[in-house]
């Protein structure tokens, strides 16, 4: 009785091994049709298509290990600026030393966040390859080779307005002092264009790449803090300078995590969401650089921190912060809400933004009496 049954399923394995003989039949024809010409040629054409074969072979790896390998990257790399043992905040002069001024933490945050995206890694957004994409489709629109790209302009977004609030506003007293030349420097070359390779068609013709000028944002500020620490240049460590700095990251964040929103909300396709991982790690790098400039934020203000009796709050921020910076799945999925199979790491991620938010405002509120 058994064997029209064992008959039955010999037939339907027997049909899915020839199915899948087919499709994988039709995969590698065009390879084994190309192997047969390429056989039958002569040398004259063998030689330069094993060249170009060989260069895109070694081009590809040497993007895997750009976009894979993530040098530096430590949430917590701000402690070892011991940023706790300073004793004045940014421009007073230093005690019993004269003629020395403390220089700015948040300038030199500015300054290691862009060194960490340009120097000691490749910034992914502006190299060829990456503008290329993949068979023409926009490397964002892939689940692959993308992750560090956002994460990079996630925290390039951030010292950006950071540089808007130093040229216009902590680098002069009360805004009626000239703009600092370095400072405004720093704040146009960080602007620059996030995608700019050595040539382009608009307008046609060979340019500076972008790491080029964000280099040149990182001398800048280093040369400002040169100049703060031998009391040539000032910082103004005023309450209101800081309110409108936590004004432009809280706003940031809000944006992000209405970004989030949306995304959850209207793509439910758990592991299968081929953006969901940008916005992952642009919201991630956000917070990386905002959590780094917010230590450094700390101890430039420390004066005025400890005079609004912000203490409590500011450390609960950032815990906060390092609540969100310890979430690094290997792979980002945007399931439903209440989904038991695939996580929805945009909402987990939207969540932290607005708790982190949240603790601004009120510190905003607070300095704003």
């Amino acid at each position: 009785m058994l064997d029209p049954i064992i008959a039955f399923f010999q037939r339907v394995f027997a049909a899915i091994g020839r199915g899948v003989g087919l499709v994988v039949a039709w995969l590698l024809w065009p390879f084994l049709a190309a192997h047969g010409w390429y056989r039958d040629r002569t040398w004259i054409i063998k030689g330069p298509i094993l060249g170009i074969l060989v260069l895109l072979i070694l081009a590809y790896g040497q993007f895997f290990y750009r976009t894979q390998i993530w040098n530096g990257f430590d949430p917590a790399f701000v402690t070892s600026y011991k940023l706790d043992t300073r004793t004045v905040p940014a421009g007073a002069a230093i005690p019993d030393q004269a003629n020395r001024c403390q220089d700015s933490a948040i300038v030199t945050l500015a300054a290691a966040l862009t060194d960490q995206n340009v120097n000691q890694n490749t910034w992914i957004s502006s190299t060829l390859l990456y503008k290329l994409g993949f068979f023409g489709i926009d490397w964002d629109n892939t689940p692959f080779f993308d992750n560090k790209a956002s994460f990079q302009r996630g925290v390039n977004q951030v010292v950006r307005r950071t540089a808007i609030q130093l040229a216009d506003n902590l680098g002069r007293v009360r805004g009626t002092s000239g703009i600092n030349n370095d400072l405004q420097n720093a704040r146009g070359n960080i602007q620059f264009d996030e995608g700019t390779w050595y040539f382009g068609v608009d307008p046609f013709g060979f340019k500076t790449p972008t790491p080029s000028y964000y280099r040149a944002a990182v001398d800048s500020w280093n040369r400002f803090n040169t100049s703060l620490a031998s009391c040539d240049a000032v910082f103004d460590s005023r309450a209101d300078n800081l309110l409108q700095l936590l004004d432009g990251m809280a706003s940031d964040l809000g944006n992000t995590s209405d970004i989030l929103r949306r995304r959850s909300e209207e793509f439910n396709a758990g592991w299968f969401d081929t953006r969901a991982d940008d916005r992952y790690w642009f919201a991630f790098g956000q917070l990386y650089a905002q959590y780094a400039l917010l230590k450094a934020a700390h101890a430039d203000f420390g004066d005025v921190i400890r005079e609004r009796n912000l203490t409590a709050i500011w450390a609960e921020m950032d815990r906060q912060l390092q609540g969100a910076l310890k979430i690094q799945p290997a792979i980002i999925s945007n399931g439903s809400e209440d989904g038991w199979i695939m996580p929805t790491h945009l909402t987990t991620m939207g969540f932290y933004t607005l708790r982190v938010r949240s603790n601004m405002v009120e510190i905003r509120a607070i300095l704003d009496r």
